[in-house]
């Protein structure tokens, strides 16, 4: 049974750093591409970054480009996401997904089989 478990979400003030974790249990880890999507209340889930299974291509999206920085780790099977100088606007439930394929394939909802139950990031003002 795979199950991905984010950890890190937090309080934090605008311009503050915060770093979230994705553990994946129950899957060949390397052979997955993974992803962290954001959904705000009343918006549509969004990717904010994506990773190939070896680690050697990245996805951002234009509003976190240069801000976030996605890795993996695949010894540890863990996703990270590094987020530094936070706005109010960033603030949301952080999701990570997996989608079973060696490169980044899709950067919709639809194309990520397994998800975790998200994480909570609020970014004062």
């Amino acid at each position: 049974q795979v199950q991905l478990v984010e950890y890190g979400g937090g309080l934090v003030q605008a311009g503050g750093s915060l770093s979230l974790a994705c553990a994946a249990t129950g899957l060949t880890f390397h052979d997955y591409t993974m992803a962290w999507f954001r959904q705000a209340p009343g918006n549509h889930r969004e990717m904010v970054a994506a990773i190939n299974g070896v680690g050697g291509d990245t996805y951002y999206d234009r509003s976190v480009r240069g801000r976030f920085t996605i890795s993996r780790d695949n010894a540890k099977n863990t996703v990270y996401l590094q987020m530094n100088r936070l706005s109010p606007e960033d603030s949301a439930v952080y999701y990570c997904a997996a989608d079973y394929a060696d490169r980044i394939v899709s950067i919709h909802v639809a194309g990520y089989e397994y998800w975790g139950l998200g994480t909570q990031v609020t970014v004062s003002s």
